[in-house]
């Protein structure tokens, strides 16, 4: 085993830019009448020493903002190293990474589906309770859960102003609600520059987003919807050290409203190969960077305050197989009788509390580490940089074989896991938490890098 933060092969250090911003021509879906794959259309290829990107039409689907069809795009960014990344325009989605095994051997490491059609059909689809995976979207305008649907700011010149939002998991509203930032599809810019090749994506979230009239599905009382015109600005970067990094800029481009946001992208790793034997996932060792998670009430709202992972099934500090005690029920963990972890998730999905950083866990342009995942037989890493102050590590665990993945199998639990670079769960609800208010005018900043080795 070894230590936190080392790899096998060792990387240089990432180099980052961010091109200017572009115009927005935004995109997204809920219906689709696409083209059947994106094979029918040549692909075409810009080279920048040994990195590459290359653009082919997907399909095409509605925009919710405008009602428009709307055509889709893939994007592939390559290395020199073998490492290639499938990005599209609908929902930013990661579609595919293809990353090479110690011995050479090429897998697509992350779940996904293969049209644009089972996209918009069952990836995030606009429902109220037992909605998708959301496999490989970037997530907002608010990541993970806001309990109730509902949250309070403090408005310049007006006082306390409550919102409400769609709820479409177990009474609270998650990932941003029932169209969330994976349903659009976004503006598309490639960019360059010393060391990395990269795709620009852009989208406008307007004033009221998700606003909705009483009676309508997620908001029985009517809902106001997301507070400002909020641009997502999110550039994916890949260099020759198979370091990709995901670059989040959001602007609060009004004057006079503040509002929420909690952006991150929802890929789902096996480093075995998404095409690999259900459950494979749980063979995979993981090792995370927190000493503290935040435990939950029922529906998944955290309960207000992080407890230690040691003694727990929790406790990934030193590396330990996904599956070792994720059905260990009979373990502390350090939550109230009532609201049993492992039990009422299925396994885990919960906000992991990263550590401080330090010059030991300080990686590619500053970051901390998050997590080290490595799949023993490929000899196939990954380590997980970020700023975020915490992280969800979800194992697939509603996957239920009832979906078909890009390959042509199912996948069921233990399938893949993810990692949710982030702020806490319902952080509007709760104080004590970092806060993830952005205010009138003011910009946010973040970055997280997905460095792989073999």
């Amino acid at each position: 085993m070894r230590g936190i933060g080392r790899q096998r092969r060792l990387r240089g250090p990432v180099i980052l830019g961010m091109a200017a911003m572009v115009a927005i021509a935004v995109g997204g879906s809920l219906a689709a009448t696409q083209a059947s794959a994106a094979a029918k259309a040549p692909a075409t290829a810009r080279w920048h020493g040994g990195l590459s990107i290359s653009k082919q039409y997907f399909g095409s689907t509605v925009e919710p903002y405008t009602g428009n069809e709307t055509k889709v795009y893939r994007y592939t960014l390559s290395n020199a190293e073998g490492m290639s990344v499938k990005i599209l325009t609908y929902g930013g989605i990661l579609q595919e990474i293809n990353v090479p095994s110690a011995d050479g051997s090429e897998a697509d490491v992350i779940l996904g589906f293969k049209t644009l059609q089972d996209y918009v059909t069952y990836d995030s689809p606009p429902v109220t309770a037992n909605g998708g995976p959301y496999f490989g979207e970037l997530i907002g305008r608010y990541g993970n859960r806001i309990a109730d649907g509902k949250f309070t700011l403090d408005q310049p010149g007006v006082g306390p102003v409550t919102y409400t939002v769609p709820i479409n998991n177990n009474g609270n509203s998650l990932h941003g609600g029932l169209v969330g930032f994976g349903n659009h599809i976004w503006a598309a810019q490639e960019v360059s520059g010393n060391g990395y090749v990269g795709l620009q994506l852009t989208l406008v979230s307007p004033n009221g987003d998700q606003a909705a009239a009483a009676g309508t599905p997620g908001c029985p009382d009517g809902c106001t919807g997301y507070p400002a015109e909020l641009k997502d600005v999110t550039t994916f970067t890949l260099n020759n050290s198979d370091q990709l990094g995901i670059h989040y800029k959001l602007t609060n481009e009004s004057s006079n409203l503040n509002t929420v946001t909690n952006v991150t992208d929802h890929a789902y790793f096996n480093l075995a190969g998404e095409a690999s034997p259900a459950g494979s996932a749980y063979g995979q060792l993981l090792q995370i960077n927190a000493d503290k998670y935040t435990p939950t009430n029922l529906t998944q709202i955290p309960l207000g305050y992080n407890v230690s992972v040691f003694g727990t099934p929790f406790n990934f500090t030193t590396p330990q197989p996904i599956g070792g005690r994720i059905d260990d029920v009979s373990a502390p963990d350090h939550a109230p009788a009532a609201y049993h972890q492992l039990l009422l998730a299925q396994g885990y999905d919960h906000n992991w509390v990263l550590n401080a950083q330090t010059p030991a866990t300080t990686g590619p342009d500053g970051l901390n580490l998050a997590a080290h995942a490595w799949d023993p037989a490929s000899g196939r890493e990954l380590s997980v940089w970020t700023d975020q102050p915490g992280v969800q590590v979800y194992t697939s665990n509603f996957l239920t074989g009832t979906l078909v993945g890009i390959s042509g199998h199912t996948y069921r639990q233990g399938a893949g896991y993810t990692f949710e670079t982030q702020h806490f769960p319902n952080s509007p609800n709760q104080p004590n938490f970092p806060s993830t208010e952005l205010k009138a005018g003011k910009t946010f900043t973040s970055t997280t890098i997905f460095a792989f080795s073999s």
